[in-house]
């Protein structure tokens, strides 16, 4: 699921970092698409694809098993038997419960991923003067200035976008399956309700909680170049000096790769895990 995330999203996910970090460098999203490709080629926009498959595997793996686990503490605190189904809301709760786990496997990864994807900006802007081109250069870089807890620049904004993101999240998606089930069971849905289902689920996510994704962004990226404020110095420094619709730079490119990217993470997700039962269940 991770996977299919990354594959369908990560040109898309480039321009929103680069649009959150470096609002004035771009008019829009096809500005930041055609300059990028000028200055960098095709292969710029999958610029921190490595660690953007090693963050949404370790992420989804570890969402989505805490996802069960909580849906089962959900249960208990309900007082329902092991076996009921969960409402949509009660799932929601379950997501975002979830998502507080798999933010710990999350930061240090998109960390790397966030320097790589603005490394170009950061030369031209002046911050930096030399670039790092590598997951392994940037990584060391991290190690050597700030050691293992830099990985964890932008862990609260992080965690901030998570909780209550995942709540919209898998709320969302649930809604949505409950919609296009109609009354049947919602293991019966075929691709293309998945799909949508999972591209509304993302959106829900990400009309949330952008704002925060943006100040998550310039802490994880601006960090490289000194030591960066917190999320509240962060998030009152843009809305000053930028005004408060710097804090949704990049709001369309993010909205295009949130249906995509989701769409095929659900369907993944929920394909495989068939698969897997049905391999289990046939031993």
């Amino acid at each position: 699921g991770g996977t299919a995330c990354v594959m369908a999203g990560q040109p898309f996910d480039t321009a929103k970092v680069k649009m959150q970090t470096f609002p004035n460098m771009y008019k829009g999203i096809v500005d930041c698409f055609v300059k990028s490709y000028k200055q960098v080629g095709f292969r710029g926009f999958y610029k921190g694809t490595t660690p953007a498959l090693i963050a949404n595997i370790a992420e989804n793996s570890v969402l989505f098993m805490c996802y069960g686990f909580c849906q089962q503490i959900v249960r208990r605190i309900v007082g329902v038997d092991r076996k009921t189904k969960l409402s949509d809301l009660q799932n929601a709760a379950a997501g975002s419960f979830a998502s507080a786990f798999a933010a710990l496997v999350l930061c240090p990864t998109e960390l790397v991923k966030c320097r790589l994807q603005a490394m170009h900006e950061m030369q031209l802007s002046g911050k930096i003067t030399q670039g790092h081109n590598t997951v392994w250069s940037v990584v060391k870089s991290v190690i050597q200035k700030d050691g293992p807890l830099g990985f964890y620049h932008g862990l609260s904004s992080t965690l901030l976008r998570e909780v209550p993101g995942y709540f919209f999240f898998f709320g969302g998606y649930e809604l949505s399956r409950t919609f296009f089930a109609s009354g049947r069971s919602k293991d019966e849905l075929g691709p293309i309700p998945l799909l949508l289902s999972g591209g509304f689920g993302g959106s829900c996510l990400w009309i949330a909680v952008y704002p925060v994704d943006c100040v998550k962004s310039r802490i994880q990226v601006l960090s490289m170049s000194g030591k960066q404020m917190g999320f509240m110095g962060t998030f009152v420094a843009v809305v000053r000096t930028e005004g408060v619709l710097a804090l949704y730079s990049g709001l369309k490119p993010t909205m295009i790769r949130a249906f995509l990217a989701n769409g095929a993470l659900f369907l993944a997700y929920e394909y495989s895990r068939k698969l897997m039962m049905k391999q289990i269940d046939s031993y």
